[in-house]
C-alpha cells in the first residue's frame, strides 16, 4: 500500500492462526500434481499421503517411483519407520518407493519447493483473504491447474545433476 512518508497506516490482515496444510507429490514425466489435504504434519499423515498417492496413481511393473521429502521430523520418522518395516505395516510402501535423501537447506533440489514458491507467488502473495476458507478455495483453484500433464510444471520440476 502507498502510503504518506512518517504516517502509520494500518495494513488489513488476518487476525487469527488458522491455515491449510498441503501435501504434494510431482511427477517430472508428465508435470502432474497430486494434493492430499491433511489436517495437521506428523508421520502418520505423511504415511497416509504417500499411500493415497500410490493408489491414484499405481507403479508400473518392475519399477519404483523416487520420493524426494525435506528433513522435516515428520518426514524423517516416516521414512525410517518404512524402512526399517521389521513388522510389514509399511511394506505396501516400501516395496514401491526409494526415498531421495536430500542435504539440510536445499529446497532447490526438491521439485514441490517450486510448487510451494509459485503458489505464493502467483496465488496468494499480497492478497487478504478474508478467511481461512477464500484461501483455501483460491489455492485449490490454482493447484487444479496442474492436476493434468503440462510440461511448464513438468520443466519447472526437471533439475538437471549433470550441469554440476
Amino acid at each position: 500500500m502507498w502510503a504518506i512518508k512518517g504516517s502509520k497506516p494500518k495494513v488489513k490482515s488476518y487476525p487469527g492462526k488458522d491455515n491449510i496444510s498441503y501435501s504434494g507429490f510431482v511427477i517430472p514425466s508428465t508435470g502432474e500434481l497430486f494434493i492430499c489435504k491433511p489436517q495437521w504434519f506428523n508421520y502418520e499423515t505423511t504415511i497416509s499421503s504417500i499411500r493415497n498417492f500410490l493408489n491414484a496413481n499405481p507403479v508400473p511393473e518392475n519399477c519404483k517411483y523416487y520420493l524426494i521429502m525435506d528433513n522435516a521430523p515428520w518426514h524423517k520418522k516416516a521414512k525410517r519407520l518404512i524402512k526399517e518395516n521389521s513388522n510389514q505395516e509399511y511394506s505396501d510402501i516400501a516395496d514401491k518407493v526409494v526415498f531421495v535423501y536430500l542435504p539440510p537447506y536445499s529446497p532447490d533440489l526438491n521439485p514441490i519447493e517450486q510448487v510451494w514458491r509459485l503458489t505464493r507467488r502467483d496465488a496468494t502473495h499480497n492478497i487478504f483473504f478474508k478467511d481461512v476458507h477464500e484461501l483455501e478455495q483460491a489455492v485449490d483453484e490454482y493447484y487444479s491447474l496442474f492436476t493434468v500433464p503440462n510440461t511448464w510444471l513438468k520443466s519447472l520440476c526437471s533439475f538437471k545433476f549433470d550441469n554440476y
